[in-house]
């Protein structure tokens, strides 16, 4: 129990942490920038201010004080920080409560996982409304103890740290906000410092304090200001100075540049690889979407790609200074006011076309979903903001519809590029360049010395001398699909230019590459619209591909060096052997299930009773208290409900395998789930050998051996194979629980280590496969 405390002591002891607090929470301001959040921290301080204040008054201990205030703040903040979940903006909901809950464990990366700022989008505001009670709740509680009150700073200042590692690499106010801080600290250590020198001297006069002791206590308090109040304007006189003398060279490093994103395109097959199979008999003439509001001659984008390696031409690597890798979540609508060019809505319906890229064009401003499953579809929509590709994490499929909000981009003739030079934009290194470009290219350009001179002369001549083929009808010349390097070496070398969007959008890219413009490869569909007052229906034969190129005049422009169609002139050329007819075409891996899939929250309903008995009231008032403490007990189980429904979904996901080697694979990421939760902890990239001998057990070696025999094996394994393995994980699983207490099998199994650990896992066991 703690000591009594002066009301005027507690009074300060509450401004300076509720001061303090705000101050910090100031540096969030960035990543919200909307009226909630102001509200989440002016009642988040004063609830938690009354809260702590009253449990310091009544010297409640210390349990006592975390559950209150864990009550108190699930109940305030779901209309603070989830207004969206509360009954009437003022009662909480269950739907509302399990999203503070998960907020308060998920919402940290989710706000590193989405562009800022966020508003009040979803549960988005619990992490500030989580750090200011608890700042303001640590700073009263510990600053009303006569020792170590000065650690009441802490809650605020790791506020401020948080604020500045959350934010945007360019915080808004750093140096007001900074001295502001320095100064309230300050000033509460010096009135602490004065408060126990009054009472130390209070203590060695005695009740009869002499003049002079009264004094010295004053005098000694009024140095402490002004020598405080020197160091705070030295170092604000030195921030001042240093701020515009040394202004920073480089960008801060923040989470956000660092965290893992919801949405990696390279897990994905490259779409362009897919461009052959919309030509084929059966998809070429089916509606993939169909657009309202498309102008005639527009182009529908799906996605964009910027990385060539000789074999597809993909999404970049952000490590390499591509940026078409970059996916963010959007809550909401993209700012384009500083393009000065209008908006325009298109309505956009899905039919045949399926797949995680969603067809955009434009610079998006927003995407808005119908239909039930909008809310699960808006959740799942990722955006980059430079390519202003967009795609949905689950996939889009028959019958989803959407109203697109997006800016017009530009997009150039051949002859408007005369005068153009290069733009600055990093790209990803090229790799295994088609032999044979660069010589042909320099042949092209020789003489030429402008840069926009040489870029035009080359897709004149990419114009010129191609012809379009795609080589998939006895009426057409053989033209292989594809666009790796020998494609396209083929492409530029062989006696006639044969080819298609694919073939000629590739060779474009890479030529523009070459003489120095950043350039990239942009796959959709070029459909023939009647107007924007039309519904366009987009087939699969509308599929087209075409490139963009940055400029340092007009930036990243649209340019299509596809080669009209005409007719294709015999080739009277000895030909040294025929060229193989394409096979049919394989069609690309489907896209990734996402197996993380947002559970239906539970629904509850209650019906009012028809009358109230009077014999039957007070047992109504027990069940109503019943219900109460359920409710608090379910508040303060809900964590660990969570932690224990969202391992058995997986682990059903897991063994639900759409093949007995997804099943297999499968059963060991359980066991190695068990045997992380059972505090085993393997070697940094162990293999599943050394993740067995690290649990120790023969059935674990063994079982690692299955596995690894099933992963690299030639033959397909069975589904027999992958009971047995699940067999054999149900037992490894019960011993582990063997070699262990009651008390250490409840700790496994409301453990979260597995739950962080399942992206490395499955790293490694990527890894493996490709060794």
């Amino acid at each position: 129990m703690m000591p009594r405390t002066s009301a005027v002591t507690l009074l300060l002891t509450v401004a300076f942490a509720s001061i303090a607090t705000a101050i910090a929470a100031a540096v969030w301001w960035p990543i919200y920038e909307h009226p909630q959040f102001i509200a989440v921290v002016v009642q988040g301080i004063l609830i938690a201010a009354v809260l702590s204040a009253t449990a310091v008054t009544l010297r409640w201990p210390g349990w006592v004080f975390a559950l209150v205030a864990f009550v108190v703040f699930v109940l305030a903040g779901v209309p603070l920080a989830v207004p969206s979940r509360a009954i009437n903006g003022v009662l909480p909901s269950l739907e509302g409560v399990g999203d503070l809950l998960s907020g308060v464990a998920l919402g940290w990366k989710q706000l590193l996982t989405i562009t800022i700022p966020v508003g009040d989008y979803q549960a988005l505001l619990v992490p500030i409304y989580l750090l200011v009670m608890v700042s303001v709740f640590a700073g009263v509680w510990i600053g009303a103890r006569e020792r170590g009150g000065e650690w009441g700073m802490t809650g605020p200042v790791v506020t401020a740290i948080a604020g500045i590692a959350f934010g945007p690499a360019n915080p808004a106010w750093p140096v007001p906000i900074a001295l502001s801080l320095l100064a309230v600290g300050l000033a509460w250590h010096v009135w602490r410092r004065i408060r126990r020198r009054r009472a130390a001297l209070r203590a060695l006069s005695g009740p009869m304090q002499s003049r002079r002791a009264r004094s010295a206590v004053k005098s000694g308090g009024a140095r402490a200001f002004v020598a405080a109040g020197a160091v705070l304007a030295i170092a604000a006189g030195v921030a001042v100075v240093a701020t515009e003398a040394l202004p920073p060279v480089a960008e801060r490093d923040v989470l956000r540049q660092t965290i893992e994103r919801p949405f990696d395109p390279r897990e994905y097959a490259s779409p362009l690889a897919s461009f052959r199979r919309y030509l084929q008999a059966d998809t070429v003439d089916d509606v993939q979407f169909r657009v309202t509001g498309l102008d005639a001659g527009e182009r529908v984008r799906i996605a964009t790609l910027d990385q060539y390696n000789g074999v597809v031409y993909s999404v970049g690597s952000a490590a390499e200074g591509g940026s078409s890798a970059d996916f963010v979540r959007v809550p909401t609508a993209i700012d384009r006011s500083g393009l000065g060019l209008p908006s325009r809505q298109l309505e956009v319906e899905i039919v045949d076309y399926e797949g995680v890229w969603l067809p955009s064009l434009g610079r998006i401003e927003s995407v808005e979903f119908a239909g039930e499953d909008a809310a699960a579809l808006s959740d799942d929509l990722v955006i980059n903001l430079d390519t202003d590709t967009a795609a949905v994490i689950s996939g889009v499929a028959a019958g989803d519809t959407y109203r697109l909000t997006s800016v017009a981009t530009t997009t150039l003739s051949l002859s408007a590029l005369l005068t153009l030079t290069p733009g600055s934009s990093d790209q990803p290194r090229l790799e295994n360049v088609p032999e044979g470009l660069s010589a042909l290219l320099d042949s092209w350009v020789r003489g030429v010395t402008q840069p926009g001179e040489r870029l035009t002369r080359t897709f004149d001549r990419l114009a010129e001398l191609g012809y379009i083929s795609h080589g998939l009808s006895v009426d057409e010349p053989p033209s292989r699909s594809g666009h790796g390097a020998d494609r396209i070496s083929e492409l530029l070398t062989a006696p006639r230019m044969i080819g298609d969007a694919e073939q000629y959008a590739v060779a474009a890219a890479l030529m523009a590459r070459q003489l120095g413009f950043p350039a990239r490869v942009v796959f959709g569909f070029a459909p023939d619209s009647d107007g924007a007052t039309t519904t366009t229906e987009v087939l699969g034969g509308d599929v087209s591909a075409w490139i963009e190129i940055e400029t340092a005049e007009h930036g990243w422009v649209a340019v299509d060096p596809v080669p009209v169609e005409r007719p294709i002139p015999e080739d009277d050329l000895d030909q040294v052997e025929e060229i193989a007819r394409p096979q049919s075409l394989v069609p690309p891996p489907a896209d990734a299930v996402n197996d993380h899939e947002e559970q239906t929250p539970p629904e509850s309903t209650r019906e009012d009773p028809e009358s109230i008995d009077p014999v039957l009231a007070a047992l109504l008032a027990v069940l109503q208290g019943l219900g109460v403490l359920l409710m608090i007990a379910a508040v303060l189980l809900a964590p660990f409900m969570i932690v224990i429904a969202a391992k058995l979904r997986r682990r059903r996901l897991r063994r639900k395998g759409a093949t007995p080697l997804d099943r297999i694979q499968g059963g060991w990421d359980e066991f190695a789930d068990t045997a992380l939760d059972h505090g085993i902890t393997p070697p940094a990239a162990a293999t599943r050998a050394e993740f067995a001998n690290q649990v120790g057990s023969l059935p674990s070696r063994v079982l690692a051996a299955v596995v690894d025999r099933s992963t690299f094996a030639p033959e397909t394994a069975e589904p027999e194979d992958a009971e047995h393995v699940w067999s054999a994980v149900d037992e490894l699983r019960a011993s582990l629980d063997q070699s262990t207490t009651r008390w250490g099998r409840i700790k496994a199994r409301i453990s979260v280590r597995s739950l962080g650990a399942v992206r490395w896992l499955e790293r490694r066991a990527g890894k493996e496969t490709g060794s």
